[in-house]
């Protein structure tokens, strides 16, 4: 049976390989035989680019309006403890009772199917080179690898189909039919894959189409998972365990994985292809934010999902979540507000934890406004913190595109009856009786919408060209999917565990002074240090929630219980202080309240590191078994 592929050609290839060319000039929705698309290079790359944009992503730039749970786009970054959801009056974000069953779901053996279908049609082949099949056969497998790796991040083990499997119609599917591999064989088909085909990759310099480096990075962060889970579910074997194995990886294995890990991510460090952006020197929270959003000559980033405005390849999440006193377009949204939990995992430059000093709990009372400092900027109680705060988070004080964002809750006005300030607040950009700033345009606000509720803004993504929060425009910043960053902090993790503490220190201090800390800033290392790290360096990048999963602590932090510092939200509201005469007036305070949006402590519960499989799968293949306690 001849195989065929339908695909809209047409910007699809410039949307992933934006540096390639010749375009492609083919009709849309254009049937085309398989036999036909392996033998011209042209149509070879634009199915390629097909399948990097069918990648799966959890909380990317760009929301397909028809996703599952398991990809929901940047609005699931509001799902966590990074941010909750300031935009339209759909609070469910804000309220999530538990997290359901279904979340994070994958099984997209549709995608998995068509890319094995593509291998057996390749290696046919007679019109493309011995190097040209060798290179979209490799490039095939990374992209299956990191397919299956998406699965097993989130499902635990699933059947690895390496081949097309065809239906004799006899009425009888059963030959079809495979069980689930153990969730330590997937990880090892990961690692073997990138094996194989890594030198084979080419693309050499690029950071949109796979290469040698960008194999080694799944293989970094996919054995990375696989240690972790092998060492920290060793406490839930009997509760987050199958019998077969495919929920759960032997504790004896976490070492081997480890091992691989720190291999394959000192391959990449010491290639001396990458480096850590630092660029701007004389401003470090400036460098952290090019980091991600400089496109020309970075050389930090391994491998990204392009966009392009020239061929009108752009996504709209500028429009959505651009700070509401510098917005562009009237109808533009601010969704996403970072919770003050991320703001304060951000340490001082003095290695002191980052809770910030002098606050208040936001009480109206005198008890409440006992611990004030009365701070002269706005921007003073962030002062000598870690500078990746500066370069993901817009704060009180701050500007973006040169324009201040005037965050500022209301005013305290001193009562000299009741020896307490009493607090006042109102409408965005009103003004007080003494002709000054009430509440800001940024905010925050109680409960409106699209106007910041924690007194925060992201920045980490946002574009910083003119009209990119407009609607009609959009913007074409790309969404970063590996960065040396992260290999570094894979090498240093995955080095602490094999008992290598110099090694760990090592890398963990390079990523630490580029933020500002001083050379060997850490002299000693633990765990807790190091999933420090990792927050607030990879913050938006879609790393915590599989961060905390594989560490078998999302169901401790996010424990559900009302009031835990972790598993509810919480938001700074800065003011203005009016007291005519005294030292203290026009100063700036701040209290620590709970978001007022922010409804349900986030519950994770252990039924949550596996996601559910759908019963309609399991209808159709019996012997695929259930995820525990589902």
């Amino acid at each position: 049976m001849k195989s065929i592929y339908k695909y809209i050609l047409v910007g699809v290839f410039a949307s992933s390989f934006s540096g390639c060319k010749p375009d492609l000039e083919v009709e849309p929705n254009l049937i085309l035989q398989g036999e036909l698309v392996w033998n011209d290079p042209t149509l070879a790359i634009g199915v390629l680019a097909n399948y990097y944009d069918r990648l799966p992503i959890h909380t990317q730039l760009t929301v397909d309006a028809n996703a599952t749970t398991g990809l929901l786009g940047w609005p699931g970054a509001a799902r966590y403890d990074e941010a909750i959801w300031s935009g339209s009056s759909d609070n469910t974000r804000n309220n999530i009772i538990s997290y359901p069953f279904t979340d994070w779901q994958l099984w997209d053996y549709t995608l998995i199917r068509d890319i094995n279908l593509a291998l057996e049609d390749l290696s046919k082949s007679t019109q493309l080179t011995a190097v040209q099949k060798a290179q979209y056969t490799a490039e095939l497998r990374f992209i299956r690898a990191y397919v299956y790796f998406e699965h097993v991040k989130r499902m635990g083990g699933v059947p690895i189909i390496t081949s097309t499997l065809q239906y004799d119609f006899s009425g009888d599917p059963s030959p079809l039919r495979r069980p689930r591999n153990k969730e330590s064989e997937v990880y090892d088909f990961i690692g073997s894959e990138v094996d194989a085909i890594k030198n084979e990759l080419g693309n050499t310099g690029s950071n949109t189409r796979a290469n040698k480096y960008t194999a080694l990075a799944l293989k970094s962060r996919a054995m990375l998972y696989a240690g972790s889970i092998a060492k920290y579910n060793a406490p839930y074997i009997g509760t987050l365990s199958l019998p077969n194995g495919e929920v759960g990886i032997p504790a004896e294995m976490a070492q081997g994985y480890y091992q691989k890990s720190l291999e394959a991510s000192k391959e990449i460090i010491n290639s001396g292809v990458y480096s850590l952006y630092k660029a701007n020197t004389g401003n470090l929270g400036e460098n952290f934010f090019e980091a991600l959003t400089i496109k020309a000559n970075n050389p930090e980033v391994i491998w990204a999902q392009d966009y392009l405005q020239a061929k009108g390849r752009v996504h709209n999440f500028a429009y959505n979540n651009i700070a509401r006193s510098i917005r562009e377009d009237n109808l533009a949204s601010s969704s996403l507000a970072p919770t003050l939990n991320l703001v304060e995992d951000f340490e001082y430059l003095n290695g002191t934890s980052g809770e910030l000093k002098g606050v208040g709990t936001g009480s109206n009372t005198a008890v409440g406004q006992q611990n004030w400092i009365f701070y002269t900027n706005l921007q003073d109680i962030f002062a000598n913190k870690d500078a990746r705060l500066y370069g993901t988070i817009m704060y009180p004080g701050t500007s973006f595109k040169a324009r201040p964002l005037n965050i500022q809750a209301g005013v305290y006005v001193w009562n000299a009856t009741t020896n307490k300030y009493d607090r006042f607040e109102g409408d965005l950009n009103s003004v007080y009786t003494d002709g000054k700033m009430l509440t800001g345009g940024g905010g925050p606000q109680r409960s409106a919408i699209d106007v910041t509720n924690t007194g925060f803004y992201v920045k980490k993504y946002m574009d910083t060209k003119t009209n990119t929060s407009s609607r009609g425009l959009g913007t074409d910043m790309w969404w970063v999917r590996f960065r040396l960053g992260e290999i570094y902090l894979n090498a240093s993790e995955a080095a602490f565990e094999l008992g290598l503490q110099s090694e760990a220190l090592m890398y963990v201090n390079m990523i630490r002074e580029r933020a500002g800390f001083g050379p060997n800033s850490l002299t000693t290392l633990t765990l807790e240090r190091l999933q420090n790290e990792r927050r607030v360096e990879m913050a938006f990048e879609d790393h915590r929630l599989w961060d905390l999963k594989r560490w078998r602590i999302a169901h401790i932090l996010w424990n559900g219980v009302t009031g835990s510092p972790d598993a509810t939200m919480y938001a700074l509201y800065p003011y203005r202080i009016v007291r005519p005469g005294h030292p203290d007036d026009g100063k700036y305070v701040f209290d620590k309240i709970v978001a007022p949006r922010f409804q349900s402590p986030r519950f994770f519960q252990l039924g949550n590191y596996y996601s559910a499989i759908d019963q309609s799968i399991i209808n159709n293949n019996p012997l695929i078994v259930r995820n525990p306690l589902h």
